[in-house]
């Protein structure tokens, strides 16, 4: 249970409430431990002397233990409540700023699924222990220890039938509860893979009609379905023998004590009011154990859910920021690759880039270019640090981006990633998503120089216009126009546009690259294409191949120098790629 402790920190903001739940409980378990006692004086004393005053008079006070008990009871929920949903609130919010704090490394390793049922169901089962705690785990032990001494007190002969049926049930429960725990690590893992394919259809269902794949996207849904279906199963039927092993051991205590019990009130040792008490006590402790057991479940499964939040919060971000981080308060642009070397998964795996050497002027534009798999998503990331290189370095006017904070780096560098993700809200708050603070005027202009300006004005709303779920109003050209707004929109003075305009039209393309041509001083620009017809105008290329620079040149001097270049020129030329402007 080392896991839920951990977490139990918690619930230090709260400790008021959780304070105030025992208590209130304690009262409850006490009004409790006080009913057996009140019906055995109301028949061994009221009734058996047709005492009608006494009779009325302790039942008096049985109705009011209940009703006080009743209130404590309802108190101890209430507060249990307000600590546990604290608890989950506080727990949710650092769960999810920890995720954002996470670099693409540790995110490459921890899938969407994982994170959401983690996020979702692993931190409700944590919070539904807490409150638990907060309740049963008081009463259990207060009722068990309790019960026992008033069974004791009540008839120390009939006592001895607890040396014989505690340690029975405790030895089935232990036996159940030993092989049900592992069995909940297994069933958060099949909620983690139903969670995944579920995302991944959401997220695709469009691919998933286009090509009729429905009913294989249903049965990997009822595979993953039925898998979780059966591992809960399979824990809930060993759960299942819990209550009717409790219920034949706390059958056999009961036939028991009546036929001891009653043979002693014939024998004049005991009286019926004492028998009935300690049957009560001796039904509250073996009720208690099982209790007891049931919490221990909860406790498994909550370790496992604390176990998964804990191997998330514990996790470290595998970019690092720098003892002494500069800031940069101003960026002339200039980009310096120095022998770079990279692996997704460090020094030990095969290398993405291996040597890769270039210089970017301030106002330069560079186009990188390359078969899919050459590398070239790999290196932009490397600018913004998204990645840290594995061998060589990374400048930015001089200043090794490992040295750099994170806040000022990322704001000199705008990005527009492969698949451009927009948020649900206005196309206006897409734009200004990466710069807030952003004026009307300065939304306008970006999305005029990204081309988007036209269409937006299209919708009767303009920028009011509301973009659905992850964009499907728009089309994979509007959505890449508005995404290469937004990175405008920052002003930055590096801007790196990863394939952002493959969705996007030739034409629509120029002009788009002539408007960021015309704004181009003090911005220097790193441009990762698949068309040649976007390359054209770079004052540098690099065509990358195998994770090297094959070559480095203008497109007059790579059609002339570079065989890899040229090849990829005429397929494209053939394929009508180039429009007539081109060269």
């Amino acid at each position: 249970m080392r896991a839920l402790r951990k977490l139990g920190s918690f619930l230090k903001p709260y400790w008021r409430w959780a304070a105030l739940a025992p208590l209130m409980m304690a009262l409850e378990v006490a009004m409790d431990l006080m009913q057996p006692r009140l019906v055995q004086r109301m028949v061994d004393q009221g009734i058996a002397h047709s005492d009608m005053a006494l009779v009325l008079h302790t039942g008096a006070l049985q109705v009011a233990c209940a009703v006080i008990g009743m209130f404590a009871g309802m108190g101890c929920t209430y507060f249990a409540v307000l600590a546990g949903q604290g608890f989950g609130a506080d727990l949710r919010e650092r769960l999810f700023g920890k995720i954002q704090s996470l670099s693409f490394g540790n995110l490459d390793h921890l899938d969407t699924g994982s994170l959401i049922t983690r996020l979702t169901n692993d931190v409700t089962q944590v919070q539904e222990v807490v409150m638990m705690v907060l309740r049963i785990m008081v009463r259990v032990p207060l009722l068990l220890v309790g019960s026992l001494i008033m069974g004791v007190l009540t008839s120390p002969r009939l006592s001895l039938l607890f040396l014989i049926l505690i340690p029975v049930i405790s030895a089935a429960l232990a036996a159940i509860i030993r092989k049900t725990s592992p069995l909940y690590s297994q069933v958060q893992k099949r909620l983690d893979a139903l969670n995944t394919v579920l995302q991944e259809n959401l997220s695709g269902v469009r691919v998933v009609k286009a090509f009729a794949r429905s009913q294989h996207e249903e049965r990997r849904f009822a595979d993953a379905n039925d898998q979780l279906m059966t591992q809960n199963i399979t824990a809930a039927r060993l759960g299942a023998l819990t209550m009717p092993v409790v219920m034949l051991t706390l059958n056999f205590g009961v036939v028991a004590a009546l036929w001891f019990g009653g043979a002693q009130v014939d024998a004049g040792q005991l009286r019926i009011g004492q028998v009935i008490a300690f049957i009560n006590y001796l039904m509250q402790t073996l009720v208690s154990l099982t209790m007891a057991s049931m919490l221990i479940l909860r406790f498994s499964r909550g370790e496992a859910s604390a176990l998964r939040i804990e191997e998330v919060l514990d996790s470290v971000p595998a970019i690092q920021p720098a003892p002494n981080a500069i800031t940069l308060a101003q960026t002339r642009g200039r980009i310096v690759f120095e022998d770079v070397r990279f692996a997704y998964d460090g020094q030990d795996h095969d290398p993405v880039l291996t040597g890769v050497s270039f210089t970017a002027e301030p106002g330069q534009t560079v186009a990188i270019l390359g078969a899919t798999g050459a590398g070239k998503s790999s290196l932009v990331n490397l600018v913004p640090r998204f990645y840290d290189v594995a061998g060589g370095r990374v400048t930015i006017d001089g200043q090794d981006v490992r040295s750099l904070s994170e806040k000022s780096l990322r704001g000199h560098v705008g990005i527009a990633l492969q698949e451009s993700v927009l948020f649900s809200g206005s196309i206006r708050d897409n734009i200004k998503y990466g710069r807030p603070e952003a004026s009307d005027d300065d939304v306008v202009a970006a999305a005029k120089m990204a081309q988007a300006h036209d269409f937006i004005m299209g919708f009767p709303e303009g920028y009011d216009t509301v973009v659905g779920q992850r964009g499907v109003n728009l089309s994979g050209g509007q959505k890449q126009r508005i995404a290469i707004a937004r990175v405008l929109a920052t002003g930055a003075d590096i801007l790196i546009l990863d394939d952002s305009t493959s969705a996007v039209d030739v034409q629509t393309e120029a002009r788009i690259q002539q408007a960021l041509a015309e704004h181009r001083e003090g911005r220097t620009s790193l441009v990762v294409a698949q068309r040649i017809s976007t390359v054209l105008g770079a004052d540098k290329i690099l065509v990358l191949d195998d994770g090297r620079i094959a070559a480095e040149g203008t497109h007059r001097e790579l059609l002339t120098s570079s065989p890899i270049y040229r090849e990829i020129y005429e397929s494209q030329m053939e394929n009508g790629v180039i429009t007539d402007g081109g060269e």
